[in-house]
């Protein structure tokens, strides 16, 4: 049996470094955000999530893209509808709530940790390419 997991990112690219962030359940790092609640918009879920996940509050979010990929540590047969959005934040994130430990990484170093999500090397590919 499939299941669907629409979710909202946070897409923080600067000098070839991917901001992502690992729960506390998880092995695979992705980008800071989560599922929405009902009756929340896309943007209203991310800026919960944002504020939640790193402590920092989010400015105008922006539309980037739409990856449907495999959910990785989600059972065999889940997918996931990630929407992804661009904005900046005042301050520096940090760790909180379910988030273990948060990071910026670039593509080659993503690409060596042992686990990775589908979702994640398809916006590498986007943003970075080479």
């Amino acid at each position: 049996m499939s299941s669907l997991i629409k979710a909202v990112g946070l897409v923080r690219f600067c000098d070839r470094r991917l901001l992502l962030v690992r729960s506390a359940d998880q092995e695979a790092f992705y980008l800071p955000g989560g599922g929405i609640e009902p009756g929340e918009t896309e943007r209203e879920a991310l800026h919960r999530e944002v504020a939640e996940e790193l402590g920092v509050v989010l400015g105008e979010a922006e539309f980037y893209a739409r990856y449907f990929n495999d959910a990785v540590g989600r059972g065999e047969g889940v997918k996931v509808d990630l929407a992804c959005y661009t904005g900046t934040f005042d301050g520096e994130p940090v760790a909180s709530a379910e988030i273990a430990e948060l990071g910026w990484f670039t593509r080659a170093e993503y690409e060596r940790h042992h686990v990775t999500a589908p979702a994640i090397l398809d916006l590498y590919a986007d943003l970075d390419p080479t």
